[in-house]
């Protein structure tokens, strides 16, 4: 699993006290939902293999995505697009919720990477309803062989599990309001050239990037069980990423991404000159900073950087079908009533949560992609392990899902975090955490700590065939100095580990809660979450060095410079 910053689908949901009736008749794309329903209602009445069974459940899901997407460098466009398609997803099940075709929860009725997988942008019900029938036909097909496939497994193979294949949920009904996509790519061409020519200012980068894009994805979601719901969601984004090449031949990224919701809300273009002005000359600071070599120290990993290592190192352990695939490592499975974490801090996650002191969660959702309410679950209270991330998968000793279900376009969905909210008891001023984190390391005798400020983006290694490890590369990392306390910008390492020795390595946290958004990578696709977490005090960090080619520097200097200085 990836956990990556990009451009990504930021949900706003406009809540509204009329009757669905009344949500219905304010949307113009109803010929989607009513050409679904149509065929859903035909396949599940006539839907019948001779001398097989039928379908005891079967889902609709269309993902329709609009995106515009402009890119610019130098003072000059590089490309300016825009986009538009549906994607489905068509899930048929075959003998009951206790024992049908799906193997370690994923449907045998996944639709295939080829045309089917599209529907029309028309809202035409008749061309949507043929390209539904090719899939369910194809799906159904596909669920049956590996529903009889699965029934011989048992002939000779013991079947040690005793929960079923699906659980039953109730049914759901939702529409939101249409919400219309506002963007004038002229406008922002002409703003990306103004924009992305201050990247001329600095001969010390080899490239530098500027990407403005808004999306609108709007989700259609039906089922035999009566559930069907309409949601739309929206992100405006800025999206900045400069390269430059230190003396030693090794290159420095950075980046800046800001993420609004509302066209009002756009900063204008000084504001993002500013923050992209204040990026690159930290990057170009990064040039000078030491280089540092393998080391294990202790460290203070501000709330960016701890929220992707809870993020690697437990979320995706607490997702409910790695509990009962026996390819995964299954770190937690019998766990629960257990201590697997300081006593101090407790886990949760929430879909149901919108933001935190201003900024937008991006894994807020009202529905997830099985037609489940999102729910905020409590995972780890005071330590102790409580419950898993569940999809409609279940696993031992849980039947329902949580509304944790969850996929990109045309993937079957599985259990997956949403916001992985970390509280702690055992709060402290940063300048406290500062004061702490120098006493351990006098304590240990070691030359210097750390204070990790962002990071790029983390990876786990979940499988049982492999060690169990995740690492992460830190962007922004200051070596503090026991003695005086000053901090020093250092550069090369990344953080590795083994996730029970790491987290439980925790003795202290701050007060500093912050979010962080940013798109997740694993068997369903990429989906968006968040994190919201505080600073972590560490006893022990592991470090080792970024394998990197090194390259000389560019023999002449950029254009825009003539080289007599």
């Amino acid at each position: 699993m990836r956990l990556r910053i990009l451009s990504i689908f930021f949900i706003i949901l406009y809540l509204s006290f009329h009757s669905i009736g009344e949500l219905k008749e304010q949307r113009s794309d109803l010929g989607v939902m009513k050409a679904m329903q149509e065929e859903l209602n035909r396949s599940w009445e006539k839907l019948r293999l001779d001398g097989y069974e039928s379908p005891y459940f079967i889902s609709y899901q269309i993902k329709d995505n609009t995106y515009y997407s402009i890119e610019g460098k130098y003072g000059a466009v590089v490309s300016s697009d825009k986009n538009r398609m549906r994607r489905l997803f068509v899930d048929v099940r075959v003998g009951n919720y206790e024992f049908d075709n799906s193997i370690r929860g994923q449907s045998g009725g996944k639709v295939p990477f080829y045309n089917a997988s599209y529907i029309p942008v028309d809202n035409d019900v008749d061309a949507i309803r043929a390209v539904l029938w090719q899939a369910t036909d194809y799906a159904y097909k596909e669920a049956l062989s590996q529903y009889f496939n699965k029934k011989a497994n048992y002939v000779q193979k013991v079947k040690d599990e005793n929960f079923a294949s699906f659980s039953r949920e109730n049914s759901n009904v939702y529409y939101d309001p249409e919400v219309n996509l506002f963007f004038d790519p002229k406008e922002w061409e002409s703003k990306i050239r103004e924009i992305s020519a201050i990247y001329k200012d600095y001969k010390e980068l080899i490239d530098a990037d500027l990407d403005i894009t808004a999306q609108k994805e709007t989700t259609y979601f039906i089922n035999t069980e009566g559930t069907r719901y309409i949601r739309d969601e929206i992100l405006y984004s800025v999206d900045a990423e400069v390269t430059t090449r230190a003396e030693d031949g090794k290159i420095i990224k950075n980046y800046r991404n800001l993420y609004y919701v509302l066209p009002e809300d756009l900063p204008s273009v000084e504001m993002i000159k500013s923050a992209i002005r204040e990026m690159v000359e930290e990057t170009i600071k990064l040039r000078e900073a030491e280089v540092l070599t393998p080391i294990s120290v202790p460290a203070i990993l501000e709330p960016e950087a701890a929220g992707i290592v809870f993020h690697e190192a437990v979320g995706h352990r607490l997702e409910g079908e790695r509990q009962i695939d026996d390819r995964e490592g299954q770190t937690f499975k019998e766990k629960v009533g257990e201590k697997i974490v300081p006593a101090f801090l407790s886990i949760f996650d929430d879909p149901t949560m919108k933001g935190l002191g201003g900024t937008h969660l991006v894994g807020y959702y009202p529905f997830d992609d099985q037609g489940v309410p999102g729910q905020k679950v409590l995972l780890v209270q005071h330590g102790v392990l409580k419950n898993f991330l569940l999809s409609r998968t279940p696993i031992e000793g849980f039947n329902k899902s949580n509304g944790h279900g969850r996929a990109s376009y045309g993937r079957a969905p599985m259990a997956r975090m949403s916001s992985l909210i970390i509280k702690s008891d055992k709060e402290y001023t940063k300048e406290k955490l500062k004061e702490l984190l120098i006493e351990e390391v006098k304590r240990q005798n070691n030359p210097f700590g750390l204070i990790i400020e962002r990071m790029e983006g983390g990876e786990t290694n979940t499988s049982s065939y492999d060690f169990q490890a995740f690492k992460a590369t830190p962007l922004v990392v200051y070596k503090v100095d026991p003695k005086t306390g000053n901090e020093t910008l250092v550069r090369g390492i990344e953080v590795v580990g083994t996730p029970i020795v790491s987290i439980n390595k925790i003795i202290a946290t701050g007060n500093d809660y912050a979010v962080f958004n940013g798109f997740c990578g694993a068997e369903s696709g990429y989906v968006p979450v968040s994190t919201v977490a505080p600073s972590i005090l560490i006893s022990e960090i592991e470090l080792q060095r970024i394998s990197e080619k090194k390259e000389k520097l560019p023999i002449l200097p950029p254009p825009f410079f003539d080289g007599s200085e």
